[in-house]
């Protein structure tokens, strides 16, 4: 929670997300009803931006849940070799190659593991190590989860908070437009008074 705290005082989340502003009172953002326009387009910018952030770290979280399955099936998969004894039997296993296409293998003993690394990339790491840079790879992931689902809350909140402040704004000056009309048929009736003879 200190983190947080600290955020809140900088003004940004511990990601560095700024926080909308919040509107108390109006009167603090508005002075007359000519400021209300570039108030509720500076809102509703701020509105647009948070929902764009939004859309980029669900689509970040999502590619995180896909991501992390195969991540720990691989990791399985590394530590299951690893229990395995020199000179076993080969171990016969289905692999998958495609979505639809499996392959069938004789998998000898062995002490080290080829790992896709991205971009085309394989490497042969001994399975200790490979068993280490999984167990990294999988915390970061769910690190990085954990974090993409604290600022999806943290954007909801904001873009609530902005929808509420616009809401107070243009509520200001429907009331504003109110007393300004209400103040200016009552000067329409005083100067109709005063034209009236009596009768």
């Amino acid at each position: 929670m200190a983190d947080g705290t600290q955020g809140k005082e900088a003004g940004t989340n511990p990601r560095g997300i700024p926080f909308a502003p919040f509107v108390d009172k109006v009167e603090d953002y508005v002075s007359s009803r000519a400021e209300v326009d570039g108030t509720m387009k500076s809102f509703q910018e701020m509105i647009s931006k948070y929902q764009f952030m939004e859309v980029n770290t669900q689509r970040r979280s999502a590619g995180l849940k896909d991501k992390i399955p195969d991540i720990q099936k691989t990791l399985d998969t590394v530590k299951f070799l690893k229990s395995r004894e020199p000179g076993s039997d080969p171990l016969e296993a289905t692999f998958e190659l495609n979505d639809t296409l499996y392959a069938k293998a004789h998998v000898p003993y062995t002490d080290e593991v080829y790992l896709w690394l991205g971009a085309n990339v394989m490497l042969a790491y001994p399975i200790s190590e490979a068993e280490t840079l999984l167990e990294g790879k999988l915390d970061a992931a769910k690190s990085n989860l954990a974090n993409c689902e604290e600022d999806l809350d943290f954007l909801r909140e904001q873009i609530t908070t902005l929808e509420v402040a616009t809401a107070r704004v243009y509520n200001w000056d429907v009331t504003q437009k109110r007393k300004d009309k209400a103040e200016h048929s009552d000067h329409e009736d005083v100067d109709e008074k005063k034209i009236a003879p009596n009768g």
